[in-house]
């Protein structure tokens, strides 16, 4: 009975990796951890494992420290190990990777390709095993007969490995075939003296030469023998046989001039009791195109058909562009039915000797092989973007689409299949920051910046634990009374080298990284106290304005956080204004809807922040508890030199005024701006005229001596 492993701290995601793996197979003993340490404790004493499924973010120990401390255990060396992680933790992935790990799915998982492959590596698993098996009853019975080499030595060695019943054969550093036994010579097809010395190239042809080239270097330069068998097919005498390979160095260390010796079991009717597991973790079962697992593969093939050959390779990374925002409004089965077409539509656009494979979701990877010139590889981003200038169509919707693509090239940007496709993400990340519908090519200040951000994420992790964070208050000014009605709280973080750190620097990757959260909820708690004790001090009456990301109106349940923090402090809830970007409340109109309407029942007021750089949508405002209009301080800035921005802040204005809503101007930084947004009818005003954002004590000094504005911009 087969065992897997399962390993997450997080409670959600080690329930959900524990239900998946127990749809593997029936029969399957699965065992869940939320320690590291103890699972490995448990796998060396009473539960050693098949397979090990490890998340790779882990307080007690990291992925690639837990998957080395396995692969240095000599009970567990070959178990298979794969690491799940999120999105954004791509560079995590490959350090897993190199740490031994087999194989990396990226959170939220494909069910399908998660059974798929788990599957594969479990019956990978059973191929080895049985291989281990043969080989001691072997070894058993030369020992039980007295077998022992002596003058005859050679012929003795010979006759036994024709005996065996699995191909072996021996490759030189020039890829001539130097041995085959018996088994080798039935199994493929060939005769003996007719195939030895000769290039396994001229005896099984190019494609065969590639894969086993590819794994014959890795034995080479490792000096170790394969971890886990691989999978292989070959047309012999009796049609294509399904081969379980291993491979290992004919010596002891790696070094020049060494040979391989390949051992092959044939597992066809294995395989063809699991075609439909074959075929599901070749080709995605929505798509019909390549998996990630099997395009790596072919990709690793063909940077050794590059190398040997001279020729230059491109790699495209394509991600469609605000697809996520097209599942939301259509359905997941229009989604799915949009990817198909997608799909059909870049496939028609390439050669034959192209590839084309989905990643995940919404993205997929693209290989061009025989490239005469990079230029090539442009003109190929251009005819894939050609693909998305006519709307798609599923079930009578009409949907337009385009895509942000990232280019990599073999060998000047990386000559292994995890550098190209580590940096062709980190193209295709550059080409959305540009804008999307792009495609921006590989540049080496790009790994700099990825680097820059994996430490920033560590010490963002750190800096919660750590008491960091500090929450700033900037001062919001009525216009008409001259009076203090509020102030908004602001995120800083205070890094331990390099000081004060604003959100704009930090909150992007809070969000991707999933510290937007508990972030968020500190924030909450903090400034409602903090409010709560200005109340209880006769500071007031004022309100608290705090800024929300519009990550977390994606899912309902921010506002039951805020609910909570609310009946925790004691602050009246309509002294609470939620800020939010109107694009934030669009996008997600469904959930954030039906957040924002529990909060105005319970009193808490809406701000819609950043107004008139988004969507700008009367028909949003006069629907949702709008109370206040906040107005861009790209537009308050250029008061005074641009006539065009005053006409959209003094029809912001009129907007605002003519739905009964109070309208604030942020960023106000000189007497002039005040003044024009003064005469135009602008009710309240926040920016550094006024006050800088201050620590909880300043603010609350200036606001028991009154004074805020300097003597030259007061009325």
């Amino acid at each position: 009975m087969a065992r897997i492993v399962v390993v997450d701290d997080r409670v959600t995601g080690r329930n959900i990796l524990t239900r998946l793996a127990r749809s593997v197979e029936e029969g399957l003993q699965v065992h869940a951890f939320a320690s590291p340490v103890e699972a490995y404790e448990r796998m060396i004493t009473d539960l050693p494992p098949d397979l090990v499924i490890t998340d790779y973010n882990m307080p007690e120990m990291d992925g690639a420290t837990f998957i080395a401390k396995i692969r240095a255990t000599e009970s567990l060396a070959d178990v298979p190990v794969v690491v799940v992680t999120v999105y954004e933790d791509r560079e995590f992935c490959y350090r897993a990777l190199e740490a031994g790990a087999t194989d990396f799915l990226l959170s939220p998982v494909d069910h399908l390709e998660f059974r798929a492959r788990a599957r594969n590596l479990l019956a990978l698993r059973r191929q080895r095993q049985l291989l281990a098996r043969r080989a001691r009853e072997l070894e058993q019975t030369l020992a039980e007969r007295g077998l022992a080499f002596g003058p005859c030595e050679d012929t003795i060695r010979n006759r036994l490995l024709d005996a065996l019943p699995v191909a072996i054969g021996v490759t030189d550093e020039q890829g001539r075939l130097r041995f085959v036994n018996r088994a080798y010579e039935t199994l493929f097809g060939v005769d003996r003296a007719a195939v030895l010395g000769r290039p396994v190239v001229e005896v099984h042809g190019e494609e065969f030469a590639t894969r086993h080239g590819v794994l014959d270097d890795k034995v080479r330069e490792s000096g170790q023998p394969l971890l886990v068998p691989r999978y292989d097919t070959m047309p012999g005498p009796a049609g294509v046989r399904w081969l379980a390979v291993t491979k290992a160095p004919l010596g002891g260390a790696a070094g020049a001039g060494e040979s391989v010796v390949t051992v092959a079991l044939d597992v066809s009717e294995l395989a063809v009791a699991e075609a439909s597991t074959s075929e599901a973790a070749r080709h995605d079962p929505l798509t019909g195109l390549e998996t990630l697992p099997w395009f790596r593969e072919r990709l690793e093939q063909a940077i050794a058909l590059a190398r040997r050959k001279g020729e230059l390779l491109a790699l495209l990374h394509l991600d469609l562009d605000r697809f996520k925002g097209v599942n939301e409004a259509f359905g997941e089965a229009i989604g799915d039915k949009l990817l198909r077409a997608v799909a059909q539509r870049l496939a028609a656009r390439l050669r034959e000797t192209d590839r084309i494979g989905r990643l995940r979701s919404d993205e997929f990877v693209i290989l061009q092989s025989e490239l005469s010139r990079p230029e090539d590889a442009a003109e190929l981003c251009r005819r894939l973007s050609e693909a998305f200038a006519e709307p798609f169509r599923a079930d009578g919707e009409e949907v337009h689409l385009s895509a942000s693509i990232g280019v990599t090239l073999y060998p000047a940007d990386g000559r292994t299949p995890e550098t190209l496709l580590r940096n062709a993400d980190l193209a295709m990340y550059r080409a959305k920051a540009s804008g999307r519908d792009a495609y921006r090519f590989f540049a080496r200040e790009m790994n700099l910046a990825a680097r820059r951000a994996v430490t920033l994420e560590r010490e963002l992790r750190q800096a919660l634990a750590a008491d960091q964070f500090v929450v700033h208050y900037q001062p919001q000014l009525h216009l008409a009374s001259g009076r203090i009605v509020g102030s908004e709280a602001l995120l800083r973080w205070n890094h331990p080298h390099r000081g004060l750190l604003r959100p704009g620097e930090f909150i992007r990757l809070a969000e991707e990284i999933g510290l937007i959260a508990p972030l968020t909820a500190w924030v909450l708690k903090t400034a409602c106290a903090q409010q709560r004790r200005w109340h209880d001090a006769g500071l007031g009456p004022l309100q608290l304005s705090v800024n929300l990301s519009p990550v977390q109106f994606r899912e309902r349940g921010i506002e039951l956080l805020i609910e909570r923090v609310l009946t925790e402090t004691g602050l009246d809830p309509a002294s609470l204004d939620v800020e939010l970007t109107e694009n934030a409340v669009i996008e997600n109109s469904h959930a954030a809807s039906a957040s924002l309407r529990y909060l105005h029942q319970l009193g808490v007021s809406l701000s819609l922040d950043d107004f008139g750089t988004g969507y700008s949508s009367l028909a949003y405002v006069k629907r949702l508890p709008v109370r206040r209009l906040k107005i861009d301080r790209s537009f308050v800035q250029n008061l005074e030199q641009s006539a065009n921005d005053e006409v959209i802040v003094r029809a912001i204005i009129n907007l605002g005024h003519s739905l009964g809503l109070t309208v604030i101007a942020e960023g106000v930084e000189t007497p002039g701006q005040l003044e024009r947004l003064r005469a135009m009818g602008c009710d309240e005003v926040q920016g550094d005229l006024l006050s800088p954002p201050l620590a909880a004590a300043e603010f609350e000094q200036r606001l028991r001596e009154g004074a805020w504005l300097r003597e030259d911009a007061r009325p």
